[in-house]
């Protein structure tokens, strides 16, 4: 017999540990913004999938902290979304495994007068129709236009929508062949439950960076 769980009889944090061990694997956008202020942001985020081919249309929901960071506070809204509420545009950064340690170190809560690119050692390259950066170690890129945000909720682990048009995509020779993106050769990861990640063929534990990595 299955256990019944109403999700207004447990708490949030009880229940999410449900959704992410239950909704797997999940695909891993790891989103360039830049704030009003020119500073350039880079995060990963799982909740995250495509929405529509036409028009193609990309998803990520980025969540209300549940806690206290290293620099913010608990209910507070992380620097992406602030970034897409602010200026409309953003890239989402396709994660191989190759990436791995700069994506999980730029899941750090950094201040937002810091940028990701320069914590985690990755390359700035230009966009050609928006204005934050691409990733250039990433194999595939997506130019988005925010298409529509739906906030779904302003509490502690609350959650907005975040729909993006595709303007552009930057496909690397290397995994784009013949009109189809060869799997094997971008090895794209993916996010289990708990600190566990996988592969197209495996799976693999990745502690949550821990502390700021400085220059």
């Amino acid at each position: 017999m299955k256990t019944v769980v109403n999700p207004k009889e447990v708490t949030p944090q009880d229940f999410y540990k449900i959704l992410i061990g239950s909704v797997l694997p999940r695909p891993i956008a790891w989103v360039s913004s830049v704030s009003q202020d020119g500073v350039d942001n880079l995060a990963p985020f799982s909740f995250f999938t495509v929405a529509s081919a036409n028009p193609p249309v990309l998803c990520f929901a980025p969540a209300v902290r549940s806690a206290r960071a290293e620099n913010k506070t608990a209910g507070t809204t992380k620097d992406t979304l602030n970034n897409v509420r602010e200026t409309g545009e953003f890239v989402v950064n396709i994660v191989s495994r190759s990436l791995v340690a700069p994506m999980n170190q730029s899941s750090f809560d950094y201040d937002s007068s810091v940028s990701e690119f320069d914590q985690t050692g990755m390359t700035r390259e230009p966009s050609l129709l928006v204005k934050p950066k691409r990733v250039a170690e990433s194999l595939i890129n997506f130019e988005c236009r925010l298409y529509q945000l739906i906030e779904i909720g302003s509490e502690p682990m609350g959650g907005s929508l975040v729909l993006g048009e595709i303007l552009l995509a930057h496909l690397s020779p290397t995994v784009f062949i013949n009109g189809k993106i060869d799997m094997d050769a971008l090895d794209p990861i993916g996010r289990l439950g708990g600190l566990w990640y996988s592969g197209i063929k495996d799976r693999f534990e990745l502690p949550r960076p821990v502390a700021e990595k400085k220059n």
